[in-house]
């Protein structure tokens, strides 16, 4: 079995949460079908060019909202499933280097998906958004990637990783990624606050964020419909799972610097 991961990262320092990361997972076998349906669905809607959270607008908000149901739709199949991690603001940061941005990424990777858990032998390609540092340090965190099966917490585990399958991708060209980012821009929103700004001197606030309001509680529904009474700035529960973190259509991971993954699932980290 082959399994495709597409990642994006939003938010580096928010007001109360921080270091937004999101990422789905799907078998390849449905990549084409699932890619072909949201691009037709594109054009259907004249959304010609990139779809993101910071272009979303009263005038295209009912046109996001019928392309992220159409998403959730695939989510709901069991064609993918949907993963984000944060970090509050107040917490003690892991790392005060300028590494923290990858630590945090390989900790979103290494965990958050569940492929230490995968019921069969499997292979990952991961498709990252464009990374934002120097090729020398983003050649060392794939290098890091790539090693992935062979930590101490992998140990047993059936997943493989080739160093071709690690790839920086314009999200531009990958409508999946382009629906990870409305979704993640969509909760570092919410979860910020940013649905009360008003701009300077103004007693109301702005069109653009009440649109972006208004599309945040739309996906907020859509995940309700899998997840009722989820709640967006809590790690996910069990929710009757017995691996979660592989089987779970949505989750979200509030990360803590202690390290203790025991609330996501009982899952260890080094």
């Amino acid at each position: 079995m082959e399994y495709v991961i597409y990642c994006d990262e939003s938010l580096d320092k928010g007001t109360l949460y921080s270091d937004f990361f999101g990422g789905c997972i799907l078998p390849f076998q449905y990549l084409e079908e699932i890619t072909t349906a949201l691009n037709n669905k594109k054009t259907e809607l004249n959304l010609l060019r990139e779809v993101k959270w910071i272009k979303v607008t009263p005038n295209y908000l009912e046109k996001y909202e019928e392309l992220i149901h159409l998403f959730f739709d695939f989510i709901r199949a069991g064609k993918i499933r949907f993963r984000i991690m944060f970090r509050e603001t107040s917490s003690a940061p892991i790392d005060k280097n300028r590494d923290k941005y990858f630590k945090l990424y390989y900790q979103f990777l290494k965990h958050s998906f569940g492929l230490r858990t995968t019921p069969e032998e499997c292979f990952v390609r991961i498709y990252l958004d464009e990374l934002p540092d120097t090729r020398e340090k983003r050649e060392r965190f794939k290098d890091y990637l790539l090693n992935l099966p062979n930590t101490r917490d992998y140990a047993g585990s059936r997943v493989h990783i080739r160093r071709e399958d690690i790839a920086e991708v314009c999200s531009h060209d990958h409508v999946i990624l382009q629906c990870t980012d409305i979704i993640l821009g969509a909760m570092q929103f919410r979860m910020n606050d940013l649905h009360l700004v008003k701009p300077d001197g103004a007693r109301t606030r702005g069109k653009r964020t009440i649109a972006k309001e208004k599309l945040y509680k739309y996906i907020n529904q859509e995940i309700q419909t899998m997840l009722p009474a989820f709640n967006i700035k809590m790690s996910t529960g069990f929710r009757g799972f017995e691996n979660p973190h592989w089987e779970s259509p949505y989750e979200h991971w509030l990360f803590e610097s202690s390290h203790d993954f025991r609330g996501q699932g009982g899952e260890g980290t080094d």
